[in-house]
């Protein structure tokens, strides 16, 4: 009997190369073109992004967990700062209530300044909770890393974005943002503030990017600017590329004026 062909199969069906090196550009290159086409599909033209430390709880579950630390005797003093700590989950979460509460209201056929994180647990949940408390669609960028049940619930489904690239999903981050709300954090958030000031300084970012550092003590603890401009290595100019709060209140005020002001009389991503 004739042995039956097997037939080649398309460049573009197969596995093997397209998890190879060799087709690398193309892995990228989608990261860049499934979520444009998904922004593209609902109307999303900009993006207020919340970043922050993916390891902060709510209030409410700092306090259960602090009554049982204090119950069983075991860590009370982690339980009691991580309920410190919490104030911050519930500034983000409230905050990103009230802009989500603002853009809606602007009455635009387009959704503007939607709620961007990205998509994990801790200030990312925090802010993606209080915009779905608004009953807004908001975006979640999450990163393949060996960390189990990293996507919070909160991401509107449709607009929940899984990257294998840091960079891609940094750039994602930039290239719709028109303002960035930076809570406390450890290494991926200082990454990836630093990366966007540095965008900022050396003016490779063209539009009006608003930065704002929530939390004062923390920040002015973790980052000594006075020390870098001491040292000669940042000008005091350019401390003006941010603003330092710890009020809902005055951020949302600060976020809110910003974008009358530059953002709403331009529609889609400026770099």
């Amino acid at each position: 009997m004739e042995e039956k062909r097997r037939r080649a199969v398309e460049a573009y069906l197969n596995e093997s190369f397209l998890g190879s090196a060799s087709a690398r550009p193309l892995r990228i290159l989608s990261e860049y073109l499934e979520p444009k086409s998904r922004f593209d599909h609902y109307r999303i033209a900009d993006t207020v992004v919340f970043m922050g430390s993916a390891r902060l709880i709510s209030r409410e579950q700092a306090e259960a967990e602090l009554k049982e630390a204090e119950r069983d005797g075991n860590d009370v003093e982690r339980g009691r700062q991580r309920l410190e700590m919490s104030r911050y989950y519930e500034a983000a979460r409230e905050l990103a209530r009230q802009v989500t509460d603002w853009s809606k209201a602007l009455g635009d056929q387009e959704r503007r300044f939607v709620v961007c994180t990205g998509g994990g647990p801790g200030i990312m949940e925090a802010a993606n909770r209080g915009a779905s408390e608004a009953k807004g669609m908001n975006v979640g960028l999450t990163i393949s890393i060996p960390i189990e049940e990293f996507d919070n619930r909160y991401t509107t489904r449709e607009l929940s974005f899984h990257f294998h690239y840091f960079f891609m999903r940094k750039f994602w981050f930039a290239y719709l943002a028109k303002a960035l709300i930076v809570f406390p954090g450890g290494f991926g958030t200082l990454d990836e503030l630093f990366e966007v000031l540095t965008l900022l300084q050396t003016r490779k970012m063209s539009k009006h990017l608003l930065v704002v550092l929530f939390g004062t003590q923390y920040w002015n603890e973790v980052i000594n600017f006075e020390a870098l401009i001491r040292h000669g290595t940042i000008n005091r100019e350019d401390l003006k590329l941010f603003h330092r709060t710890d009020s809902v209140d005055e951020a949302f005020e600060i976020i809110t004026r910003h974008l009358r002001e530059y953002a709403l009389a331009e529609r889609g991503a400026i770099l």
